[in-house]
């Protein structure tokens, strides 16, 4: 897997795509920076683009690759090779280098505004890891789209339309569900509904650390309110794994079933 896992790597590595990804969050971060006197609301600004933005490029990312690359990944699986191993290694090595292409465009920034000693360094690395896991999650998600549907452009209409459900329309039916049903108790169904949606969840735990009420939302707020910030925090983190975890699992589940 290793192997795999490498030459994934460095295969997205030398794609322009990769360097244009890079260079986006390197003068974003300077832009941002250098505007911003105020380091929390230059993470706020990044937060706002990142959750959108991110697992976006991580759907496209990993739908693109799966099947640029299916006539390669059958030759492997004439291959003594786990199917598991085979496809492990590639998820992993997409979802690096995208999590390294961000990391890195946000990171140097930040080292060169030597605001890696201030107290605002834990709020940057939190949102730096929350990318991460939105590109681990997001690539798995496009891993399960690609492997359930073999014409090409059918697979990237379903990736384009769960990002768009995700980041967009779900807030719109939640919403709309909120004023249709304004006379019920909802604070259960908002934390439910809250953790089915990982972009909302990773709003809610760059805010609950950042501890500002106003922009925690109806579901911020009765997320802080049910679990505390503290409790709310680890609680997302959790989450947020779990929504890493599952969609590997079922990604496992369809190698084991699907006929190649």
């Amino acid at each position: 897997m290793i192997k795999i896992l490498k030459y994934s790597f460095y295969d997205l590595m030398r794609s322009r795509w990769s360097y244009v990804y890079f260079a986006f969050y390197l003068v974003l971060g300077f832009v941002l920076l250098f505007l911003n006197n105020d380091v929390n609301k230059a993470v706020i600004t990044l937060m706002n683009i990142i959750i959108v933005l991110t697992p976006l490029i991580a759907t496209v990312f990993g739908v693109m690759y799966y099947y640029n690359s299916k006539e390669f990944t059958e030759l492997l699986l004439a291959q003594p090779i786990k199917r598991s191993t085979i496809f492990m290694g590639q998820y992993l090595g997409i979802s690096i280098s995208l999590t390294l292409s961000l990391v890195l465009g946000l990171g140097i920034p930040f080292l060169l505004y030597g605001l890696f000693l201030s107290a605002a360094v834990f709020d940057f690395a939190l949102l730096l890891a929350v990318g991460s896991l939105l590109n681990f999650i997001f690539v798995a998600l496009a891993f399960n789209i690609a492997l359930s549907n073999e014409n090409k452009i059918k697979g990237f209409g379903y990736a384009i339309l769960l990002w768009l459900f995700m980041a967009v329309i779900y807030d719109g039916i939640f919403l709309i569900s909120l004023v249709i049903f304004n006379e019920y108790p909802l604070d259960r169904l908002a934390l439910f509904a809250t953790m089915l949606n990982p972009i909302d969840l990773s709003r809610i735990l760059i805010l609950l650390k950042l501890d500002i009420s106003a922009l925690l939302g109806y579901t911020g707020a009765v997320f802080k309110t049910f679990f505390g910030t503290r409790l709310g925090f680890f609680l997302s983190i959790s989450i947020m794994v779990l929504w890493v975890l599952l969609p590997v699992w079922r990604m496992r589940l369809k190698l084991k079933k699907k006929d190649f």
